[in-house]
């Protein structure tokens, strides 16, 4: 999918660039498949900023996406491809033979009247289902289970595929788009290729107001503040940050600090990502 470039009428559209959206077949998205998404502006349950800089944006509706891709053995048809305002990727209405329609994460070079499956006996083809077991080495996955029958949750968003590297016993060993090889048991559901809409990463906003409408809001730097404000606050004209280094605004250590807790999961993990 190729990216438009936009003429720079103005400051801000010198070098934006946007979707050309020619893979979209269906504007209106399906009723029985929408939920309404009220706002959080970052907040928690006690009305408190745990997200900063989130607010505003366009007014957005939820799609039901089928992560855990459940309807095994039934055959479906790709009736519309779609844009989902709540992810990078593209989504794919699917009708099923029994009548049920679902979306899913569409991946590259599926198209409208294409035939999907999940289960054991399903091709390897872009957009099926498979268990782990059942697919072959090296090839290209995404939606991705950790646990059986809990839905994807690893390598959902645009552009992205893991590679299925090698298959032992009851486990499988998949490498991430982060470059980390996990093992994850060879039960759990994935699908076959690389999600969709793969120019999403080449996106320039352009300007401020782009990234509003996305309900981004700005960032302020810390040595912008006051001392009471951030660590790198005050101070007579510009000060260096100094030592011992950078902190987040809470004062803990910046810039390569490692902060991710021990997990029960940390021994699927066979190789950590690079820096």
């Amino acid at each position: 999918m190729p990216l438009k470039q936009y003429r720079p009428t103005s400051p801000g559209r010198r070098g934006m660039s946007g979707s050309t959206f020619e893979e979209i077949t269906k504007t209106k998205p399906e009723k029985s498949l929408l939920l309404p998404l009220k706002k959080k502006a970052g907040r928690s349950n006690q009305g408190r900023i745990t997200v900063r800089h989130r607010g505003g944006g366009a007014k957005r509706r939820l799609r039901i996406i089928d992560f855990k891709r459940d309807k095994l053995g039934v055959p479906g048809r790709v009736a519309a491809i779609e844009y989902d305002p709540n992810r990078s990727a593209r989504i794919a209405l699917i009708y099923y033979a029994d009548g049920e329609k679902r979306y899913i994460l569409a991946p590259s070079g599926l198209g409208v009247g294409d035939a999907i499956k999940s289960g054991g006996e399903a091709e390897v083809k872009p957009g099926n289902a498979l268990p782990l077991k059942l697919i072959p080495t090296g090839t290209p996955i995404h939606n991705i289970e950790l646990e059986v029958g809990r839905g994807g949750q690893l390598v959902r968003s645009a552009g992205a595929a893991a590679q299925l590297m090698a298959k032992e016993g009851e486990y499988a060993l998949v490498r991430l788009p982060s470059s980390e090889v996990r093992r994850i048991r060879s039960d759990c559901l994935a699908t076959i290729g690389q999600v969709g809409n793969v120019d999403h990463r080449g996106i320039n906003l352009g300007k401020a107001g782009r990234k509003r409408w996305l309900g981004w809001r700005p960032t302020v730097r810390g040595s912008a503040m006051n001392p009471r404000d951030h660590p790198h606050g005050g101070g007579e004209g510009r000060a260096p940050i100094g030592l011992p280094g950078p902190k987040t605004p809470w004062g803990k250590p910046a810039l390569g600090y490692r902060t991710r807790k021990s997990k029960a999961s940390d021994k699927m993990i066979v190789k950590r990502r690079g820096k």
